[in-house]
């Protein structure tokens, strides 16, 4: 039996209280939160659990194995870093740190004690995005031209981060599991708005090897909420619209052909419209697969899909970006 604890009562804190109270192989031993107010809300669901607002009693508890993080991004890296020094294993949510040094040093310090580091990237856990790569994989699509994502909504404002460290790590994460390639270059453009120091709207390009270009739209300030990804491929192209109850992922038959043309030293380009389909989609929640790859990760001493390499690669893509905003000039990485 796993014990785990969870830091941070906030929004996603209880979510995965929840699911580590319910996963088969794990016990909820800790919850922690310097918030006593929602200590004692969390502790009337899960009476077994000990509450405290104190890290400290979370490190030094022996029953302690896994110690989940769900707090603001500017803590994750000294939390972290404190959890793998205690020897727990440790999960984060998104995005690992808020820079490229401290989640490369969190990355050696898991290796160096052999502990499992896993960044909360919900989404690749989502069965909608393991068929996308699937697909993509079995060569569906074909060979993959673009990505183009939209993640738009109006608020909520943070206070410490800005709208491309808050949504933009969902869709980074997203592009660069099911691409699978390399990242050249980051350039992007943002804007800020209502007084705030922090964009509250971002564009982001990401060139790929192989000539893939990966684009995130991320907005705070939108009067519609939409999150929708776009994949296109030499031979058919991908809607996965999250919005949408059903049928959130289509695959469409469509695209361009080049012919030759006897005696002319040139092409045409033909448009292809043929049908569209939609697979199954599992309605099993990603958060709960997460955590149960996460436990299963730790008893058989395998790396998770999303993994502190895999957030590293993620931070590396936003600090690029955030750079770029900054000094308006292509990242190369």
């Amino acid at each position: 039996m796993i014990g785990a604890a969870v830091i941070g009562m906030g929004y996603w804190g209880p979510n995965l209280a929840r699911n580590f109270a319910t996963a088969d192989g794990a016990q909820l031993v800790m919850l922690c939160d310097k918030d006593r107010r929602r200590l004692e809300k969390i502790s009337r669901q899960y009476p077994a659990a000990q509450v405290t607002d104190q890290v400290a009693e979370v490190l030094e508890n022996k029953k302690v194995d896994l110690v989940a993080i769900a707090t603001p991004v500017h803590t994750h890296y000294q939390l972290a870093r404190q959890a793998l020094t205690a020897g727990k294993h440790v999960l984060v949510e998104k995005p690992l740190t808020g820079n490229v040094a401290e989640a490369e040093e969190l990355v050696d310090l898991a290796a160096k004690h052999g502990r499992v580091l896993m960044v909360d990237h919900t989404f690749i856990y989502h069965p909608a995005v393991e068929k996308i790569r699937d697909l993509i994989k079995r060569g569906e699509l074909g060979d993959i031209c673009y990505y183009d994502s939209v993640r738009i909504n109006l608020g909520l404002f943070q206070h410490d981060i800005s709208v491309l460290w808050d949504l933009a790590p969902h869709d980074a994460s997203i592009m660069e599991h099911i691409i699978g390639k390399p990242v050249r270059w980051v350039q992007a453009a943002g804007a800020r708005h209502a007084g705030q120091p922090v964009e509250s709207m971002a564009y982001v390009t990401v060139q790929f090897e192989d000539n893939i270009l990966g684009h995130m739209h991320v907005n705070w300030l939108s009067p519609v909420k939409v999150r929708q990804i776009i994949v296109g491929g030499s031979k058919r192209m991908l809607v996965y619209d999250d919005n949408l109850v059903t049928e959130k992922v289509k695959i469409y038959d469509r695209g361009v052909e080049l012919h030759s043309i006897e005696g002319i030293h040139q092409a045409m380009v033909q448009y292809r419209m043929g049908d569209m389909y939609a697979p199954a989609i599992s309605t099993d929640e990603a958060l709960r697969r997460a955590v149960q790859h996460l436990l299963y990760c730790i008893r058989e001493g395998k790396s998770p899909l999303t993994d502190g390499a895999a957030g590293l690669r993620v931070v590396r893509i936003l600090d690029g970006a955030q750079r770029s905003i900054a000094n308006g000039e292509r990242i190369m990485l």
